[in-house]
């Protein structure tokens, strides 16, 4: 890959990950400062993006794979997200903003999917070339996450109590417009499927076909872990900028960006792991950083341990990355090569879309109850079921991943 290809490339990440970073991490608090919203009015704006990642396969496998370049529709989506993030931003009840959020991640979940093919299409060996491109879409998550608390500071103090959040979506806006246009001129990704005389099914086009890996044990396994885990995630998403920005923690947006920086470090310890300790051992461990960064949130708003917050949020590289990146490149060993592609959107169906829509709607809700009982202790409250959840996932599948060895043997 030549030099201005891999800037080409690793400019449309950094602004497609900008562009989701600048506005998701202070939904939350813009929804409850802003908008007023309830828990689960607020869980029903968060599970758009599941209902985004569960509808991504039809225009992916259908459209972009069979009919148009993969980078023009990348800019006419984005192009027609700025306008709905605009509308975002003027919306000034519940009722009104959440069709224009839906709208929009039916619209930016499919661009994660296409973003990555026309980086992979670019690539001669993207096993290795591609981390040096997606970490690109890490420090624009991590930019807008700093732009937010310590140039604008949107999210402290008087700003944030005069609704100042709402300017998230316009810089989100113009992000998205100027990746809109951007992606007309990045390198040409034509349809993989055009002109083909072979036809396919429509299990095959959508990645169902996928399903069949879930006749192995092992799969199967990581598979029901997999969207029970993303329950206390969900969590995570909705409530940590609330909860930050509630108990008075100074720039919780730009502090929260210290769980990105840990995710791109913890990223380049995964094959070390993998060669010292096994895959089991190193999934099992991010599911256990999952639990503890909720104890932390639940015990770290007293006296003197506000420390614990901080790891709390360093954690995410360990929980994300020992979890998540693992399991992709899991799956893509168990997959074989008919199946590689179908098996990681179907993983990506199961995370984001089936496991966060059932945890952003438990979130709300016990959001909701704890606030409705008066508890003194509200965030602790809220935080220990989370945490207890992500303890009970994995005490049971660390015992029935000790009792499946095929997980370890044929992963490769």
């Amino acid at each position: 890959m030549n030099t201005a290809t891999r800037v080409k490339l690793s400019f449309m990440m950094f602004l497609e990950f900008f562009v989701w970073g600048a506005w998701f991490v202070t939904l939350g608090t813009f929804l409850t400062i802003n908008l007023s919203a309830t828990g689960l009015e607020s869980a029903n704006v968060f599970s758009t993006q599941s209902l985004g990642a569960i509808i991504a396969p039809f225009i992916v496998g259908l459209i972009a794979d069979r009919y148009f370049n993969a980078e023009r529709i990348l800019g006419v989506l984005h192009l027609i997200g700025a306008v709905f993030l605009y509308q975002m931003y003027k919306a000034t009840d519940v009722s009104v903003f959440y069709p224009y959020t839906l709208a929009y991640m039916i619209g930016y979940m499919p661009t994660l999917a296409l973003a990555n093919s026309v980086s992979f299409r670019q690539m001669k060996n993207p096993e290795k070339e591609f981390s040096s491109i997606r970490i690109w879409g890490t420090i624009g998550w991590i930019v807008a996450g700093l732009v937010i608390s310590y140039v604008f500071h949107w999210d402290s103090g008087d700003n944030l109590k005069a609704g100042a959040l709402k300017n998230t979506f316009a810089m989100a806006a113009i992000a998205s417009l100027i990746l809109g246009l951007y992606s007309f001129v990045l390198p040409k990704t034509t349809p993989v499927a055009k002109g083909s005389t072979e036809k396919s099914s429509i299990g095959e086009i959508l990645g169902l076909d996928a399903l069949k890996l879930l006749n192995k044990k092992d799969f199967l396994i990581f598979f029901i872990s997999a969207i029970l885990i993303c329950i206390p995630l969900a969590f995570y998403y909705q409530n940590a900028n609330p909860f930050l920005s509630d108990i008075g923690l100074p720039n919780p947006t730009g502090k929260m960006a210290i769980g990105q920086v840990s995710e791109a470090f913890f990223i380049l310890l995964i094959p070390f792991f993998f060669s010292r300790f096994g895959f089991k051992t190193t999934i099992l461990l991010g599911m256990l950083a999952w639990a503890l960064r909720y104890a932390f949130f639940a015990y770290g708003n007293a006296g003197d341990l506000s420390f614990m917050l901080i790891i709390g949020i360093a954690l995410h590289g360990i929980c994300y990355d020992f979890f998540f990146v693992s399991g992709q490149i899991y799956t893509d060993g168990r997959a074989g090569e008919k199946y590689k592609s179908a098996a990681q959107g179907l993983i990506t169906l199961a995370t984001y879309g089936v496991g966060m829509l059932i945890g952003f709607w438990v979130a709300g809700f016990i959001t909701d109850y704890y606030k409705a009982t008066g508890s003194e202790d509200f965030w602790r409250s809220v935080w220990i079921v989370p945490a207890s959840i992500a303890a009970v996932i994995f005490l049971l599948f660390a015992l029935l991943f000790r009792e499946n060895k095929e997980a370890e043997t044929q992963m490769y």
